[in-house]
């Protein structure tokens, strides 16, 4: 992985929430990349129960201050970085008051989806993009973790289709069991065609639970990695006749080396 530039997109990340099998694995495989040579990002929402003190979050004036257009609204972008201690590794924070202030991830206390996720994930999405083009940093691979990240492949094959920067890069989504109750908000699949993206491209959205969410991912993906050993059958199913190259479960002793064989042979 010498030298290749692989850009992690991800819902949830340790040190910076608890850990869980997406948090773990957006932690580990970058990691493993950094350690054999190659330059790696995180990109991660700034959730409100992040204490930014204990982990020296900081805002670069440099990235932050355009507008992002969510549900034809002009909604303030602020970046913000942090390095994970003990590894030279940095990771940028998506952040604004109105979608990130929240002090919890997804849910409030009573566990009640908050009704603006969808938005959130749309956000979540451009405001990476627009970030990495700000850096002017060319991934060679894209890695979205987590269904909070999910709308990333979606924009990048339509509403930044024509961004040069990206011409060569490659998406790859992880599938995780770990997922949500319900739907997202029904009008989520309206708020995605404002942004010129086809209703036939994301047909599935009419109904956004977490399956629809991410075979839609998968759909505009360039390959797919099984990572955990619980996917549902539906969703494991769907993988397996969807014509991208895909990675089966392997466990977190032996993923190294078939992280690093599948980037290299099956996408690169």
């Amino acid at each position: 992985m010498k030298d290749k530039r692989i850009l992690y997109v991800s819902s949830e990340v340790v040190p910076y929430l608890a850990e869980n099998e997406v948090s773990l694995m957006s932690y580990d495989v970058p990691k493993m990349v950094n350690d054999q040579g190659g330059q790696i990002r995180i990109f991660m929402p700034r959730y409100g129960n992040i204490n930014e003190r204990r982990h020296q979050l900081h805002e670069v004036i440099r990235l932050s201050g355009m507008n992002l257009v969510v549900n034809d609204l002009d909604m303030p972008l602020i970046i913000k970085v942090a390095s994970i201690p003990k590894e030279r590794i940095q990771v940028y924070f998506i952040d604004n008051d109105e979608y990130f202030k929240r002090k919890a991830t997804f849910a409030d206390e009573e566990g009640v989806m908050y009704p603006d996720n969808d938005e959130r994930a749309i956000f979540f999405a451009k405001g990476v993009v627009e970030t990495v083009k700000k850096l002017n940093w060319v991934p060679d691979i894209i890695h979205v973790h987590g269904w909070m990240a999910a709308m990333l492949p979606i924009y990048m094959k339509h509403y930044y289709k024509n961004e040069a920067l990206f011409s060569d890069t490659k998406i790859v989504t992880s599938v995780y069991s770990q997922s949500f109750e319900g739907t997202l908000d029904p009008e989520m699949i309206s708020k995605i065609i404002l942004d010129g993206v086809p209703a036939e491209a994301i047909a599935d959205l009419k109904t956004p639970d977490y399956e629809s969410i991410i075979k839609t991912s998968i759909k505009h993906s360039d390959a797919v990695i099984i990572a955990s050993d619980s996917v549902s059958p539906s969703l494991t199913k769907f993988i397996e006749s969807s014509g991208k190259p895909f990675l089966s479960f392997v466990p977190k002793d032996a993923f190294a080396e078939a992280y690093s064989n599948f980037y290299n042979n099956e996408i690169l």
